[in-house]
């Protein structure tokens, strides 16, 4: 019994400081990342990959000059948690396009911190169509021209 009551314990506490519910502008983790990586909660399972296991890219002429963008993926399987985006600016709220163990999320993007060079972060908040939320706090690894 005391064992069921400390897992239920712990997971009470980890889904607590690391919920993704940071969009409204009166959340604790507004300002600062609660997890490195990525986090996002579909509803029945929370994802989190740390930082160290995503490559993030920056491609600051993507559709010509002035049209930034930023690929983050899973590098042991890229095809597996990806994200795409154009609201690569402090502030900038864009669509995107996530992707999460075969299913693929249009989500609306909100970039509270923003970089412009390899070892810059990037922080973005990602809301699916359907309410889901995630969070990613990755730091760029490449720039690419």
């Amino acid at each position: 019994m005391k064992s069921l009551l400390k897992v239920s314990l712990l997971l009470f506490i980890s889904l607590t400081m690391l919920s993704c519910d940071n969009d409204d502008g009166m959340a604790d983790n507004q300002s600062q990342c609660n997890y490195q990586g990525l986090t996002f909660d579909d509803g029945s399972t929370q994802t989190l990959i740390p930082e160290a296991q995503l490559q993030t890219e920056l491609f600051p002429n993507n559709g010509g000059p002035g049209v930034a963008a930023v690929e983050v993926y899973e590098t042991s399987n890229p095809s597996n948690i990806w994200l795409l985006t154009e609201a690569v600016t402090l502030n900038a709220v864009g669509p995107g396009t996530l992707g999460i163990n075969g299913t693929n999320y249009t989500v609306t993007v909100t970039c509270q911190r923003a970089g412009t060079a390899v070892g810059d972060e990037f922080r973005f908040d990602v809301v699916t169509t359907g309410g889901l939320e995630g969070e990613l706090c990755v730091v760029i690894d490449a720039v690419i021209p």
